[in-house]
């Protein structure tokens, strides 16, 4: 019976594991102008503010003073960024948690293919639920940082 349990704690951890993927590639896919935005965009307007600070009649100082305020928008929104996905992840981590949490409990209550079965159920409510929230989170990144909706 063991054998079986593992082997069958195998095959949720793979299906697990491919619902995490689709996760992984939805967040990829609706932060992608997001991404853009910071990595094109911004970082353009770095470069192009930064080549203007560079000026033989300024002292090194004020040059680079002038570089460093240049950083700050993107800088600003790279950790804007990473503080948003931050809070998804552990939102998800945390909802994860509580699945496992339930699993163990129900493993001592319950033959091993119920308890799966539950753990298999409350993964795909749970990633369920949080994928319906990226469409929100994509649409503040872009409120936050000024993103149209059109293509370019």
């Amino acid at each position: 019976m063991d054998h079986l349990a593992a082997a069958e704690q195998q095959i949720v951890s793979e299906r697990m594991r491919k619902k995490l993927d689709e996760v992984n590639l939805a967040a990829q896919s609706q932060l992608a102008p997001v991404q853009d935005h910071i990595n094109f965009t911004l970082q353009q307007s770095y470069f192009k503010c930064a080549y203007e600070c560079f000026d033989r009649r300024r002292k090194q100082e004020e040059i680079s003073n002038c570089v460093e305020h240049c950083s700050v928008p993107v800088l600003n929104a790279q950790q804007h960024f990473e503080n948003e996905m931050a809070k998804f992840q552990e939102r998800l981590n945390r909802s994860l948690m509580v699945c496992q949490d339930k699993f163990e409990a129900a493993k001592l209550q319950r033959v091993g293919t119920e308890a799966i079965n539950d753990l298999e159920s409350c993964v795909n409510k749970s990633i369920e639920d949080n994928m319906k929230t990226l469409p929100h989170l994509v649409g503040r990144l872009k409120a936050s940082f000024s993103i149209s909706d059109q293509t370019k």
